[in-house]
């Protein structure tokens, strides 16, 4: 019962204070910019708490997963000065943005302060060498500082892994920093075919899988969520180093007992052969001075941003299906699970992030939807008619409806 109570108040405490915010930004634009705000409201339903301080409702209602702030005129358009019908439309734009930019900012910067507490940074500095690579023939040694590969600047060492991922067993032109001194290697990569299900676990020593990639041979058998338990009949018992051996290890078709809620199955899965390639370096550890640990994170939470990017990109692609989406039963269920405050606060920072990126998606009902047709009206000059900004809004807000209904559905049957 006691760990019910604790799981439950982690899950109200990350909804409301997310909305609580996401709501504030937009409650305190419109306040500078002077439109009269009828109701803040945290929650809906039923009303539990409530006080009127000057012109504006405070309060606190029954369900707790969600909120709003009532502005004069934004519902009905109105002729008065303060009604948010009547500002400009950079104004109004500024005040639909500022809940979904609130959250992402919020994200960021705890995922930066994180990284500056706790992050343990792999400089760009070589600490050895790795016989039988291309880095050893190149004539690399041990205290070289890479500066650029291919005429780009290195910054983090994961910028090093990505331009050799993306150039294969292409000859690299390395510029390296040895004695004070800058020098040219020609570095071939080398080319290590592995096998592998093509899924990335979370890092919870459960095993379970938090990204599918597209070509994975997975796909339609293992879904996100998804923990896996043996593989041909041995048990991993959270060992993500064995899973990775046996499936590295096997001739033909695996035996992969998966658990998805309460439901434990067995399916059948050919592992997919991939390339991955190397220079054949170990990167010293970066020094944990403030200095340090502050340019580290920079540029760590900078490429964060990257992958953020990318992955709204992938939205409006096949690479993301609305199955691997998760609403709020998920959500929750994931908050729940969370153990230790860094871990807590961590998914409460992604959550915050996904909150405001999906928000201002350029989808009616939502706030981006709002201000994609403060755009159309900035194009064309003069509003649209009322009655059609309305219907569209009701449209846009009955396929919400219908894709929570089903998100929620596929949680339940992903978790329970």
């Amino acid at each position: 019962m006691f760990t019910f109570i604790i799981n439950a108040f982690k899950v109200i405490f990350v909804l409301g204070f997310l909305v609580l915010i996401h709501e504030g930004g937009h409650f305190l634009v419109a306040k500078l910019f002077k439109v009269k705000v009828n109701e803040f409201s945290i929650g809906f339903g039923k009303k539990l708490v409530s006080r009127k301080k000057g012109e504006t409702e405070y309060s606190l209602r029954a369900v707790p997963l969600g909120g709003f702030v009532s502005m004069l005129g934004e519902d009905e358009r109105s002729d008065d000065e303060r009604s948010f019908s009547k500002q400009s439309i950079p104004k109004r734009i500024a005040i639909c943005a500022a809940g979904g930019i609130v959250n992402i900012i919020f994200g960021l910067l705890v995922y930066f302060i994180l990284l500056l507490c706790i992050g343990n940074f792999v400089s760009k500095e070589v600490g050895s060498v790795v016989s039988g690579y291309g880095a050893e023939s190149a004539g690399l040694l041990p205290g070289d500082e890479i500066v650029s590969i291919n005429d780009k600047k290195i910054f983090i060492a994961s910028d090093i892994s990505e331009i050799v991922a993306e150039n294969g067993t292409k000859e690299l032109n390395i510029v390296i920093k040895r004695n004070g001194e800058k020098k040219n290697i020609k570095v071939i990569p080398t080319e290590e075919k592995v096998k592998s299900l093509g899924v990335y676990l979370d890092d919870s020593n459960e095993c379970k899988v938090s990204y599918i990639a597209k070509d994975s041979p997975v796909n339609g058998k293992i879904n996100l969520g998804d923990t896996i338990l043996a593989i041909n009949d041995e048990n991993l018992n959270g060992d993500t180093e064995k899973l990775n051996t046996l499936v590295q290890d096997s001739e033909s078709e695996i035996n992969v007992k998966i658990k998805n809620g309460n439901e434990e199955k067995v399916v059948s899965i050919m592992p997919k052969e991939y390339s991955n390639y190397y220079i054949g370096v170990v990167f010293k550890q970066a020094d944990k001075d403030i200095g340090t640990r502050l340019y580290y994170s920079w540029f760590e939470t900078g490429d964060f941003i990257l992958s953020l990017a990318d992955n709204v990109k992938n939205l409006f692609t096949t690479k993301v299906s609305v199955n691997d989406m998760m609403g709020p039963i998920g959500i929750s269920k994931t908050v729940s699970e969370t153990s230790g405050i860094r871990d807590f606060i961590y998914l409460m920072a992604l959550i915050s992030l996904s909150l405001g990126i999906t928000n201002l998606l350029p989808i009616p009902a939502l706030d981006g939807g709002k201000i994609f047709i403060l755009l159309i009206e900035a194009i064309r000059r003069k509003p649209l008619k009322e009655n059609t900004e309305i219907f569209i809004q009701m449209i846009g807000f009955s396929l919400l409806i219908l894709l929570s209904i089903y998100i929620s559905y596929i949680d339940i049957i992903r978790f329970f």
